[in-house]
């Protein structure tokens, strides 16, 4: 038995970092292992099992078992007990093995005369790596104390296969990072892109595990958490809203004395400072991948940070690693904020991070900046180094890390294909979009950054059919003031020269939370106090924003857009206040537009219903299709599950879109599509074949969807929606794809 006063545990490490130093063989750096660590702990039994793809473990090294079982004993993930604590990650202890259930014997080994199991996950920031198994003849459980120092075995056996301790001949034992990976997430924003990984945050590097003098180490973990301490109260002092609160639980952490003390006990036990840190932090991500309240992640997240922040102040591994960014970066991130994404700017070839959504900060700056995005990458940031080659396939949403031969070349042919069809569309770019049927058909681009503007001219768009302008509130740490909005507002309009812009006024909430606004606390964001709602409640915003837009026309035509408008009484009282800001330009003096033609976007069914009076007064709609989508088919658009059983050539839905076609033709009301749906070609001339004559879109998409509009008869096009929607089936697109066929 081990006590955690004694220095056995000391002992161990010590040897164990002996044999880390040694210059061995992988495998007989594993065998030294398991017998340094049976002899310590008086065990009959240690054995080390990794694993050789991510679905099977395989008996790599054992002091007790027979050894010619050794990489040839393996098991599937969840098989047997070695098998159950690899799948959950979580320690088994048992003095009766055999009587446990999904327990399977392994012939080869020679373990049917043990009794009594232990099983240890080897994990490292919550990434599976194997199981350390200790067994005894004895029927007994291991103590406490025991399972402390195993736990603690089993940290360093994590960070001595991150560090290549242990590669030699087998798969199992192939160095880490050298595979290829292909990962699956979401796309964000598509497109395809080659390049070279380039990690916003790099990983904490640990190669000093042991140490000999705990006094020390603690001496020197206490002083790194004073600097933490320090540091998140620098922070708090100028932060407000979410970001407040977020700190608030930095501090909270900083202070725990239970955190201090269990890394300061894995100290006295003979790990260094960082990394007791490291275990700590491994535990905390191994919780974290159990948890599924969102409070709970949240804060394990926090905890997160908080440990990667104590590891560079103790390790002096900053951000600035003195390593040079590749000339063609994919940027691979947790997480990132829109201001630190604009900073990156146009030199990214693309981006991958862990979490994000479709509705993200970062995914609008990547729409914006047209990069290709992949969202939810699970284990990217463990899986990449900086500098790993990757392909990323932002259509199908597929991470290609450290690709093989042939997938690189079935991928460059791929990109190849789309550079020669982005040939064809530039031909066609002062074309106007004319249908085989003589439709014409008006797009326009989407744009949130004075950086998406000189793609206007290149892209062949007639104007610009939506700038979201929350984008200058979300990058900044606190609100712009007037005169900063004038200035962007008129260079936007400077460099669209004499074609339209229409401004969409401030749309947050929802996935949009302004970093200097108090959060509310709602069930349902997406249904919620967001966007016209706020601007209403809170209208000083609104105003400020309003007079900026007017300001920065200088006498030009102005067209402004709300958002999320429900119900007509909102429109009116919207543009009631566009009207008090241009009495009160006017008593001032100030220049004025020469017209301002005030719209709405509909994105809520309950606007394709309201009285008629609405579509006389709004002088023009814009669909927006993708909160419209979600609230029609009660589908989040957050939630993969739900959101592709729903498909936009679903007959209801096409109808209901016709219903708002007709309304706003009777009225004489312009109208036109804003969303995902209308840079799809094949979505795209199905709105256009049902009356939708104004799409806009991001730049990209502009060619293709011409060109497809091009060698289109649109009359043809509705009647095969309409022979569809006549024989009752749920969705036009397969006939959609026939007809198109023949169209060439």
């Amino acid at each position: 038995m081990i006590d955690r006063s004694e220095s056995e545990s000391r002992k161990l490490l010590g040897r164990l970092r002996d044999t880390m130093a040694e210059q061995a063989a992988g495998q007989e750096r594993l065998d030294k292992i398991v017998h340094l660590t049976a002899d310590s702990i008086g065990s009959e039994v240690c054995s080390i099992y990794l694993f050789r793809d991510p679905e099977t473990l395989e008996l790599c090294a054992t002091e007790g078992l027979k050894k010619e079982a050794v990489h040839q004993t393996r098991m599937k993930l969840g098989e047997g007990l070695v098998g159950r604590v690899a799948r959950t990650g979580k320690m088994m202890n048992t003095a009766d093995a055999p009587s446990e259930r999904g327990f399977r014997y392994m012939a080869e080994t020679g373990e049917e005369v043990f009794s009594s199991f232990l099983g240890l996950p080897i994990q490292r920031h919550g990434e599976k790596l194997g199981v350390l198994v200790l067994q005894t003849k004895a029927k007994r459980e291991f103590t406490s104390d025991e399972i402390y120092a195993l736990e603690v075995v089993a940290m360093v056996l994590a960070e001595m296969a991150e560090l290549g301790a242990f590669i030699g001949d087998g798969a199992a034992l192939r160095a880490r990072h050298t595979e290829p990976r292909m990962l699956r997430g979401l796309s964000g924003q598509e497109g395809t892109a080659e390049g070279h990984a380039w990690l916003h945050e790099p990983r904490v590097v640990v190669t000093n595990l042991v140490s000999d003098d705990p006094e020390r180490e603690r001496a020197r973990l206490k002083k790194a958490i004073e600097h933490l301490r320090v540091g998140v109260d620098e922070m708090l002092s100028g932060a407000s809203g979410e970001q407040l609160e977020v700190l608030e639980a930095y501090r909270m952490f900083a202070n725990s004395k239970g955190w201090r003390k269990r890394m300061e006990e894995d100290i006295d036990l003979g790990l260094s400072a960082e990394a007791a840190v490291e275990k700590e932090q491994s535990a905390a991500r191994a919780r974290m991948g159990q948890v599924t309240d969102q409070y709970l992640r949240e804060r394990l997240h926090d905890l997160d940070d908080l440990s990667n922040r104590l590891l560079r102040i103790l390790t002096g591994q900053g951000k600035e690693t003195g390593a040079e960014m590749p000339a063609d970066p994919i940027l691979i991130a947790r997480n990132i904020g829109p201001a630190e994404l604009l900073d990156y700017g146009r030199s990214l070839r693309g981006i991958v991070l862990e979490e994000g959504s479709v509705g993200s900060h970062a995914t609008v700056v990547a729409r914006a900046l047209a990069i290709p995005l992949i969202i939810h990458a699970e284990r990217i940031t463990t899986e990449a180094l900086n500098g790993d080659h990757m392909m990323l396939d932002g259509d199908q949403g597929v991470v290609h890390l450290r690709p093989d031969d042939s997938v690189s070349s079935a991928f460059r042919d791929k990109i190849a294909m789309q550079a020669q069809a982005q040939e064809r569309y530039s031909s066609i770019r002062d074309k106007a979009a004319v249908s085989a049927c003589g439709k014409r058909v008006h797009l326009y681009m989407n744009a949130g950054l004075l950086a998406d503007l000189p793609s206007l001219p290149s892209s062949g768009a007639e104007g610009v059919g939506l700038f979201r302008t929350e984008l200058q509130f979300l990058i900044r740490n606190k609100m712009p003031r007037r005169t900063e909005l004038v200035e962007v507002y008129k260079r936007v309009m400077d460099s669209a020269g004499d074609k339209p812009v229409i401004f969409r006024t401030l749309d947050i909430g929802s996935d949009k939370v302004l970093p200097y606004m108090k959060p509310t606390d709602e069930p349902n964001p997406a249904l919620g106090w967001r966007a016209i709602r706020v601007g209403l409640d809170k209208p000083g915003v609104m105003r400020m924003q309003i007079q900026a837009l007017l300001r920065a026309s200088e006498g030009r035509p102005l067209s402004v857009m709300f958002p999320f408008v429900a119900q007509y009484e909102e429109f009116t009282a919207a543009s009631a206040e566009v009207d008090k800001a241009l009495a009160i330009e006017r008593k001032l003096g100030h220049a004025v537009p020469e017209t301002v033609t005030i719209g709405t976007m509909l994105e809520t069914p309950s606007l394709a219903y309201a009285p008629s009076k609405f579509f006389d007064d709004v002088a023009f709609i814009s669909i927006g299709g993708n909160d419209l989508k979600q609230f029609f088919f009660a589908a989040d658009r957050e939630n993969e599950r739900v959101r592709r059983r729903y498909d936009t050539l679903n007959v209801s839905f096409l109808s209901f879109l016709e219903n708002i076609v007709m309304r706003c033709s009777d009225s004489a009301t312009p109208l036109s599509f804003c969303g995902e749906d209308a840079g799809r070609p094949i979505e795209a001339v199905c709105l256009a074949a049902i009356g939708l004559q104004r799409l806009s879109m991001r730049p990209a998409s502009i060619g293709p969807v011409k060109s497809l509009v091009m060698r289109t008869d649109l009359d043809g096009l509705y009647d095969v929606i309409c022979e569809a929607r006549a024989r009752g089936d749920q969705s036009v697109r397969e006939d959609v794809m026939k007809f198109l066929r023949t169209q060439g």
